[in-house]
């Protein structure tokens, strides 16, 4: 089976059970200060979760593109990936532990759908604390569906607990389910969940079962509230459970990366060497690597909401992705372009699921084109300033470079530490890479303090302030729309309880007066105190009431729009306050370039 074939069949099986599709969202998020991109399926549908009524209803399912970086430095081997897909069924306030686990079951073991046999499936439960009993009723049923005692394990909660957005709020158990790959066990305690290898997890089911309250000021602690409104939020992997239909041990040996693999080959044999994947460990590492930062280089930049490699933020991510891919690609010996192949086959493989990808192969192949000979002549000259360190380091009775100068490469140059490194070894040479790591990690704090966001990971803010100012967006949006014209359409926001940040088309710097006349227009409605009012209907009905959509977004066929009063009306999930008197006063701190042909406005509310 392969992987669009899976995902045919989740969307199918979910469908007939009552489930309306939904639209995944974009990699960008919207209005979340605590994460770059989309982490994990349920990522967009945390309004709903928390209580937001969803236009199509209490039964959804989807499948959602995710980009997470915190193991970017293990990509390379058998299983890790930095862009990945989930697919997702959800219940709000619907079914709850027993419905999704024997659906769960149902798709997994029936030959109708993926047809694994029941004994190759085990499962984990939470095991109860001091805090929260233990999850016997999801143990139950998985027994009644026929899975043995010895291949269900009580884990604890670091294992199976999906906790609250914030420090509180809806959080509980979940169960999730392994496969069993056939290895020895061991030990006599292997069982899911063991960290050895033997059992691959491929599903989860989240049980929002609590409400955290009551916790001290150091966020310790805590006590649970059963929820009036329990929810289900699961997540399959693609990669992974198409390894496992296809009796694959390394998702990099699917279907998904075979033409990827293929156009990194032909590149290293138009460069004169004779290579195929499989045969130098390696080598084929370096190849995984390639592969899979173009993967998630090419769905960042086609993204409707697509960010280009910078310095900062998902662009730094971007650019951190498309660099180390470049570095490999010479590590191969691949003398022409490493890059731009490579993502065409990425998009030929994605173009039906993911149209947006075709729709902008141009930009993706110009942008990654323009970053790799930017980089090949900052690899030039961080080989330059090398080759004048080098008398010196060769003096050093210890043949070691200090982490501190190998920083300054990296830092003034660009020069990644690993290629500082490379050519230090060839010499004899060490590097202090601690010291490194600490200066490093000096240089990290230092940008952090001074953009005022810190990415902890996490879920976006629900919180008073977070609403106000998600408001006070939408009458940012129209009065710019009334001051500089129709084409101004919205292009990201980032929201914090402290402040906003809107980016929006505009291709020129705004004149004060324009800022004055945008900022009158906005405290002008909240002087009006507006009311703000919510209504579901067809995405045609809010266009042709004249609501606003983004640009290149995706919708499900009901959506909500909110209008406040007789001056915004725009298609959003929401929250939203109910009146815009309580909003304070606006006031634009700073408007500047984001990128090329988008402006950026910080505000806040005093």
């Amino acid at each position: 089976m392969n992987a669009q074939e899976l995902r045919t069949k989740y969307i199918e099986f979910f469908k007939s059970k009552d489930h309306a599709q939904i639209q995944g969202k974009s990699l960008i998020p919207d209005n979340d200060p605590t994460v770059l991109f989309t982490t994990a399926g349920m990522h967009p549908l945390v309004p709903y979760l928390l209580g937001e009524e969803h236009p199509a209803g209490k039964r959804l399912v989807d499948y959602q593109r995710c980009i997470r970086t915190g193991d970017i430095d293990s990509v390379g081997d058998a299983s890790h990936l930095t862009f990945f897909e989930m697919l997702g069924n959800w219940s709000l306030g619907d079914y709850f532990k027993e419905g999704a686990i024997k659906m769960s079951f149902e798709f997994l073991t029936s030959p109708q759908w993926l047809g694994i046999p029941v004994e190759k499936i085990g499962v984990t439960v939470f095991e109860g604390d001091a805090a929260v009993p233990r999850d016997d009723e999801s143990a139950a049923v998985w027994r009644s569906l026929g899975i043995p005692p010895e291949r269900i394990r009580y884990r604890p909660r670091e294992d199976n607990w999906w906790g609250p957005a914030g420090a509180t709020g809806p959080c509980g158990p979940d169960s999730e389910m392994f496969y069993d790959i056939g290895r020895e066990p061991c030990g006599p305690d292997c069982g899911p969940g063991c960290p050895c290898g033997k059992w691959l997890e491929i599903w989860n089911d989240v049980f929002m079962q609590y409400n955290k309250v009551a916790v001290s000021a150091d966020g310790s602690g805590g006590t649970y509230e059963p929820l009036a409104r329990t929810c289900v939020d699961t997540g399959m992997g693609i990669e992974r459970t198409v390894t496992i239909l296809n009796g694959k041990t390394s998702v990099y040996d699917t279907e998904i990366f075979a033409p990827i693999i293929a156009a990194v080959e032909r590149a290293i044999g138009e460069s004169g060497r004779d290579y195929a994947y499989g045969g130098d460990p390696e080598q084929d590492r370096s190849v995984r690597i390639i592969c899979d930062h173009i993967r998630s280089a090419a769905f960042i930049l086609g993204d409707p909401k697509g960010v280009s490699p910078s310095n900062v933020g998902a662009g730094y991510v971007l650019r951190r992705l498309i660099r180390r891919a470049v570095r490999h690609g010479r590590k191969l010996g691949i003398t022409g372009k490493v890059l731009s192949p490579a993502a065409r086959a990425v998009v030929e493989e994605f173009r039906l699921p993911y149209p947006e990808l075709a729709e902008n192969q141009d930009l993706i192949i110009q942008e990654l084109d323009r970053e790799e000979e930017k980089f090949l002549e900052t690899l030039h000259k961080g080989e330059q300033e090398f080759a004048k360190l080098l008398p010196g380091l060769l003096k050093d009775p210890q043949k070691r470079m200090s982490g501190r100068l190998a920083f300054k490469l990296y830092d003034t140059y660009g020069f990644p530490i690993e290629l500082t490194e490379e050519l230090a070894a060839e010499q004899g040479i060490g590097v202090n890479r601690a010291e490194f790591s600490q200066a490093f990690e000096e240089h990290q704090e230092l940008s952090r303090s001074g953009s005022g966001q810190v990415f902890k990971g996490g879920l976006g803010d629900q919180g008073e302030m977070a609403v106000k100012y998600h408001t006070a967006t939408h009458l940012l949006h129209q009065a710019l729309r009334l001051v500089l014209g129709d084409r101004v359409a919205q292009k990201g926001s980032n929201i914090t309880a402290d402040r906003m940040r809107f980016d929006f088309s505009h291709d020129a710097p705004l004149s004060a007066g324009d800022l004055r006349r945008v900022e009158g227009l906005v405290n002008e409605q909240i002087r009006r105190d507006l009311p703000v009012r919510m209504a579901v209907m067809t995405l045609e009905e809010a266009k042709d009431s004249g609501a606003i959509a983004l640009f290149g977004e995706k919708y499900e066929s009901q959506v909500k729009v909110y209008a406040i009063g007789d001056f915004s009306k725009e298609v959003c999930g929401g929250p939203h306050v109910e009146h815009t008197g309580i909003l304070g006063t606006f006031k634009i701190q700073k408007e500047q370039s984001s990128s090329a042909g988008i402006r950026r406005i910080r505000a806040v509310l005093e």
